[in-house]
């Protein structure tokens, strides 16, 4: 498993950026696709974003997509989220995960992810 610790969480106002950053150890990272997701309080984990170990493919919920942008930086073993243009409906926890399946094709369900970060809280207020 690799390990996984999300920063970069914090306030913002609705209109306002924020860059998510995702350090892992252990297992190879580059070995892992990478994913981003997120929790509102009440609501069930959903998929944001993810892309593929060598970072050539990228995809996007609809709900992000046009404002969010996934990277990763594989010599760094870290992955970012770069969200502009925020909503207050993109308030939740955030999360990064990682899959080390071999499956192909984008991985959207939380159950294809085995490793997790502890999560990092992003709040946009209106």
């Amino acid at each position: 498993q690799v390990q996984l610790v999300e920063s970069g969480g914090g306030l913002v106002q609705a209109g306002g950026s924020l860059r998510l950053s995702c350090a892992a150890s252990g297992r190879t990272f580059s070995s892992y696709v990478m994913g981003w997701f997120r929790q509102a309080p009440g609501k069930e984990r959903e998929f944001v974003a993810g892309i593929s170990r060598r970072g050539i493919s990228s995809y996007y919920a609809d709900s992000v997509k046009g404002r969010f942008t996934i990277s990763r930086d594989n010599a760094k073993n870290t992955v970012y989220l770069q969200m502009n243009s925020l909503k207050p409906e993109d308030t939740a926890v955030y999360y990064c995960a990682g899959s080390y399946s071999l499956s192909p094709g984008p991985l959207t369900g939380a159950t294809d992810f085995g490793s997790w970060g502890q999560g990092t809280q992003v709040t946009v207020s209106s």
